[in-house]
């Protein structure tokens, strides 16, 4: 059964490893027939969350930009991966803002269920995106039919395109592929 999956790639930088990382899922998911989109937030205008939680009794947020828009695609979608870089062995900043504006997705009726994470950073041990996951795991606590899937780390990754050749590209390629 095909499913509507929705990839936000968080970096800001052009041409980034964790970018690449979604680029890779998003192959392997359209060749198993799935309805695959990617947002990238590098041209999006995201303010941070004012905490007003206006978006509980409107299902959007009282914030004019881009997020609002982001946030309608993530209630509809069957599949949520996010891309990010490791930064201080934690998601960037653009990820950690993005969780915080999808409040209106709080006690609605979304569809989603399956989780990835994929990251990359310059440093190489496995337990560098600990932080991320953990991160995520708190958002996805909040939604008590999504789980976390599955995650792809490509370590050792610093430059952009630096992570070409590195087998966490085929890694990803595979579990897009998988999605089912």
């Amino acid at each position: 059964m095909s499913k509507n999956v929705l990839i936000i790639s968080t970096s800001s930088r052009k041409g980034s490893n964790s970018d690449l990382l979604a680029d890779e899922f998003l192959r392997g998911a359209q060749e198993a027939g799935h309805k695959v989109e990617k947002i990238t937030l590098r041209d999006k205008q995201i303010g941070f969350c004012q905490g007003c939680l206006a978006c509980l009794n409107t299902g959007r947020c009282a914030i004019a930009d881009d997020a609002n828009t982001i946030v309608q695609k993530m209630l509809v979608a069957d599949v949520i991966v996010f891309a990010t870089p490791i930064y201080y062995y934690e998601m960037c900043g653009q990820m950690k803002t993005m969780l915080d504006r999808s409040n209106p997705l709080y006690g609605s009726d979304y569809r989603f269920q399956d989780i990835y994470l994929l990251a990359a950073a310059a440093e190489e041990d496995d337990s560098t995106m600990d932080g991320a996951i953990n991160g995520l795991q708190g958002w996805i606590a909040c939604f008590e039919r999504a789980h976390l899937a599955g995650t792809v780390f490509g370590g050792g990754v610093g430059a952009a395109g630096e992570i070409k050749g590195h087998p966490a590209l085929q890694k990803a390629y595979e579990m897009g592929k998988a999605v089912g």
